[in-house]
């Protein structure tokens, strides 16, 4: 009864762990200054990027890429979309 008490705090605790940790990117393309924002990023070889921009959902490989760390307000902020045209 005691290890299934254990196992079952265990098993809770890093659920909450790996709940809180997602980390958020803004990855740009200095060549076309195009910005992607993502959760993950995979080095591939070479020294490039690959990326999911989950902004548009698209796959993107990037031979050349600058990647900062961002905040969740602003990852969220990013994949709003924008608002529409006031008609006047």
């Amino acid at each position: 009864m005691r290890t299934h008490v254990m196992a079952a705090l265990m098993i809770a605790g890093l659920a909450v762990a790996t709940v809180g940790c997602t980390s958020y990117y803004r990855v740009t393309d200095p060549a076309s200054g195009k910005t992607y924002y993502t959760t993950k990023i995979d080095d591939t070889r070479g020294g490039a990027v690959k990326i999911k921009d989950d902004k548009s959902g698209s796959t993107v490989t990037l031979h050349s890429s600058e990647v900062k760390q961002i905040s969740s307000d602003e990852y969220e902020a990013a994949l709003k979309p924008p608002p529409p045209p006031v008609q006047k």
